[in-house]
C-alpha cells in the first residue's frame, strides 16, 4: 500500500504569511543599511516565525516537532 503525503494549505495561511512579512521588513531594512542591532533583531524574528511554521507542520503531520514552550 502507497503511504499518502498529507497536504498542508500553508501557503494562504496567516501564520506563513507572516513569517513572509517579516522576512520582507527584515530584507528592507537590511538594504536601507540601518543599525546592525536593528537587522539582527528582524533576522531572530523572521527566522522565528519560519520555525513557528516548521514546527506547526510537523506537528499538524504527525512528527516531532520538538517541545512546545
Amino acid at each position: 500500500m502507497m503511504r499518502k503525503t498529507p497536504q498542508f494549505p500553508i501557503f494562504g495561511h496567516p501564520m506563513y504569511m507572516d513569517a513572509v512579512d517579516a522576512m520582507k521588513l527584515f530584507h528592507e531594512v537590511q538594504a536601507m543599511c540601518k543599525a546592525a542591532e536593528q537587522i539582527k533583531r528582524l533576522r531572530l524574528f523572521a527566522e522565528a516565525q519560519f520555525q513557528a511554521v516548521n514546527d506547526y507542520q510537523l506537528k499538524a503531520s504527525g512528527g516531532y516537532a520538538g517541545h512546545s514552550h
